[in-house]
């Protein structure tokens, strides 16, 4: 029996490669992945597209730059892809691995269902022809308080608001992720403004309308997924080698997958379905009973809905966030590679 320590691995979506994290290659990968970091620039080179290294080596970071799908993809994929090469495999063993949104795209890399030169262009592809399109909008709103306690009412109060929305004449609005303790919705342009609207203010940030996304998981990205499967049909997968758990909570298990359903839900139902992230990581604490979670960089901003999944099923009596906050000070559980001295006891 292993003494490794078992581990889900969370790979991350958009929006976490901010100026925060410019550099965040350079810093922890220039040289131990040199040689992968070199593919991913050719890749870049070949599709005429500015390097990977040159937007993470920039000397100021520049959000109508650096937030762009055709930009913001790869460089969150190469980073995570590297964070996840510097797991101490000494200490963990990889149980399973679960991702949001683009995290999906990064997992099959990391869990070897795609090879890396295929994983990479999988990523590039999808985030080019989501800013070629860049059809729709996304918009995020808390389900929760302060404590990460749901809010009694504020769910159906914006499925009302959607639902009326819904009834004009051209509208198109659905619910696009379920993130922990947020709701994200996407639709038109016009309806993800009228939703703002409507919608009261919270903790002055709230509702937030996210730069340079489209309505990622919904209808609208249908021409984008009938272009992907024509231009990635011969994309090569293969049954991973660890566990995935896919944005409709569904296992893909090394010794069951099927590679032809596994490329359908990639370039299909992944596109234009809801991702449920929150029932991904509550599929996969029940199922594989990690004792620690890693969330790969770049950045930490998921750290925060994994944890409110964790707390809405009272895992390991994580009841709210007080209750999480404590335990992370006994005996920490979730560890983002994204905060320094968490990354220090992940990769050893």
């Amino acid at each position: 029996m292993s003494d490794k320590i078992p581990v889900l691995v969370v790979c991350p979506g958009r929006g976490t490669y901010n100026a925060t994290e410019l550099g965040y290659i350079a810093q922890h990968h220039a040289a131990r992945q040199a040689d992968y970091l070199s593919s991913v620039d050719q890749l870049r080179d070949r599709q005429h597209q500015e390097r990977v290294t040159a937007l993470d080596g920039r000397t100021k970071y520049a959000p109508t730059l650096h937030t762009r799908g055709d930009n913001a993809s790869l460089l969150i994929h190469a980073a995570a892809y590297c964070d996840f090469q510097c797991i101490d495999r000494e200490r963990y063993e990889i149980v399973a691995i679960t991702g949001n949104s683009l995290g999906w795209y990064i997992s099959l890399g990391c869990g070897a269902a795609l090879d890396e030169a295929e994983a990479a262009l999988l990523v590039n592809t999808m985030g080019t022809l989501m800013q070629q399109t860049l059809n729709g909008a996304q918009l995020v709103y808390p389900l929760v308080d302060s404590n990460w306690l749901p809010v009694p009412g504020r769910r159906e109060v914006i499925e009302a608001i959607m639902t009326d929305i819904a009834l004009r004449a051209g509208r198109s609005i659905h619910v696009s992720i379920e993130l922990g303790g947020m709701l994200v919705v996407g639709g038109d342009d016009v309806s993800i403004r009228e939703l703002a609207a409507a919608l009261p203010e919270v903790d002055g940030r709230f509702p937030l309308k996210l730069r340079n996304h489209a309505a990622f998981h919904t209808p609208l990205q249908s021409e984008v997924a009938r272009t992907a499967q024509s231009q990635l049909r011969n994309l090569r997968f293969t049954r991973p080698e660890v566990p995935l758990i896919d944005g409709h909570a569904r296992v893909w298990y090394p010794w069951s997958t099927d590679v032809s359903a596994l490329w359908q839900y990639t370039l299909g139902p992944q596109l234009v379905e809801p991702y449920d992230f929150t029932g991904a990581v509550q599929t996969a604490v029940k199922e594989f009973a990690p004792a620690r979670i890693i969330v790969l960089g770049p950045g930490n901003s998921l750290g925060g809905a994994v944890a409110q999944a964790l707390v809405d099923i009272e895992w390991q009596g994580m009841v709210d966030r007080t209750s999480f906050a404590q335990r992370q000070e006994r005996e920490p559980f979730v560890f983002s590679m994204g905060l320094a001295e968490q990354r220090a006891l992940v990769t050893g």
